[in-house]
């Protein structure tokens, strides 16, 4: 192991150029002007995952962006770990509020900005680079590894899953592990258990056939932009809670031992609060902040168009408005049953003359690992093993309010209990602008994972 850990110090600086290299590849899924583009990153990938020394190491295409893989398997009667990961990165908007360009990754007071740094380039690279030490040192692994990266994680992974079904021989393995979440705190490495699952809508509204101007017609005739605001006014109460009818239906509640958990971990509301820039938090009442962020549901607006939004005035009464809504949710909701509920409400409560389509954009499933479960336990306990050992700290035990919808059909299709070991920190502002990573948690976060191949076979 010596010899994998003195590899990885001595090829930082390598390690770093590639990083940045692979950082300026503006693989964002959701714009299709930049698809030649996730094709390039697709193509670093597999030639990175090559030079590393996987084997089969290959793009293939979908009917929307490519899904890489690799394998190495000569580690006989060596149990095999799954990794994934996703190329793809979110859109860099608003670009002004950028301090450095987006793909042009720059350093500040120890952290790499740039969009995709944390989310989730940075922790994907950080396995290969893992696999080329061992296999630089020892000429071999001490367990067999595949690996699974795709370009579509952004936009709903919606091709990845008929791609798991379809080559579920070929991907079969002991264990997945995916490193596309966060850490609690910098000296706090972080084995993730949950996840919250999603429903993301967008709210479509007209009210009549063009713009109106507001002189000749306010007072008498509906308007969209009232409308949207009338309609996201009632998605809650005073209370913080949601709604729609159903929508707390099945939640499976925390059990008195997470909570206490929760409770022992350093979080400061206040700092918490500056860290943001806020001095409020808000939310479902009756809950800590921490109980809020990792195990309830929620439901916000992410966006909202609607009228002259340019500089100067004009008077006019919109004829349609837009609003686009994600749901966080929890162990025990059914995604499909959200959505329809949500529709149904929706129609339920649109005010007089108007007229709204709820696009149901992509959906997901909440996850929950039990770490005293027989099949999961050996891997939770060779992963706090790593961790300790990578960050020479005792690692804590998590959940996150963020989701990665696939994760349930990788324990699903696969049958293989799922490791969620995330290096992002809470600062790391993923899908916001000036994302970044902790360099120094990028080292110890590869040193950790060198170490999970080995503890892995214990």
């Amino acid at each position: 192991m010596q010899a994998v850990l003195q590899y990885l110090e001595e090829h930082q600086n390598d390690f770093r150029a590639e990083f940045e290299e692979f950082l300026r590849i503006e693989s964002v899924s959701a714009d299709p002007a930049r698809a030649g583009e996730v094709q390039r990153a697709a193509q670093w990938v597999r030639d990175r995952l090559e030079r590393a020394g996987m084997r089969h190491a290959t793009v293939h295409e979908t009917e929307g962006h490519p899904i890489v893989t690799a394998d190495w398997l000569d580690a006989e009667g060596a149990p095999t770990l799954l990794v994934y990961g996703h190329y793809d990165v979110q859109p860099e908007d608003p670009v002004d509020l950028w301090s450095s360009p987006p793909f042009e990754p720059t350093e500040r007071d120890g952290k790499l900005f740039a969009r995709g740094s944390a989310d989730d380039k940075g922790q994907l690279i950080l396995y290969i680079q893992a696999v080329e030490a061992w296999l630089e040192t020892h000429k071999k692994l001490p367990m067999n590894v595949k690996v699974i990266f795709e370009g579509e994680e952004e936009i709903g992974s919606e091709n990845l899953s008929t791609f798991l079904t379809s080559h579920a021989e070929e991907l079969s393995c002991d264990y997945t592990a995916i490193s596309d979440s966060g850490m609690f705190g910098e000296d706090f490495p972080t084995v993730t258990i949950g996840l919250r699952g999603l429903v993301y809508a967008q709210l479509d509204i007209e009210t009549a056939t063009t713009d109106l101007h507001s002189g000749s017609f306010g007072g008498a005739v509906p308007n969209a932009a009232n409308v949207a605001c009338a309609i996201v006014a009632k998605l809650k109460d005073d209370k913080g809670r949601i709604t729609i009818p159903g929508f707390y239906d099945g939640i499976r509640p925390i059990s008195q031992v997470e909570k206490d958990s929760f409770e022992r971990l350093p979080f400061d509301v206040e700092e918490f609060k500056k860290s943001i820039g806020t001095n409020a938090t808000p939310g479902e009442e009756g809950y800590s902040v921490l109980e809020r962020l990792w195990t309830r549901p929620t439901l916000d607006v992410n966006g909202l168009l609607s009228g002259y939004v340019v500089e100067g005035a004009k008077t006019v009464i919109p004829e349609k408005s837009m609003v686009k809504l994600s749901m966080r949710l929890v162990p025990g909701q059914e995604p499909k049953k959200i959505e329809q509920a949500l529709v149904d409400y929706i129609e339920q409560i649109k005010p007089e003359g108007s007229r709204v389509n709820v696009q149901l954009m992509h959906s997901g499933e909440a996850f929950l690992a039990d770490p005293e479960d027989a099949a999961f336990k050996p891997a939770f306990d060779a992963s706090c093993r790593a961790l300790k050992a990578g960050f020479n700290a005792e690692p804590v035990v998590t959940r996150e309010g963020g989701s990665i919808p696939i994760v349930n059909e990788f324990s699903q299709v696969l049958g293989c209990p799922v490791l969620l070991l995330g290096f992002g920190l809470p600062d790391m502002n993923a899908h916001a602008p000036n994302e970044s990573i902790h360099l120094g948690v990028v080292e110890r976060g590869r040193r950790s994972l060198a170490h999970l191949f080995g503890e892995l076979m214990k």
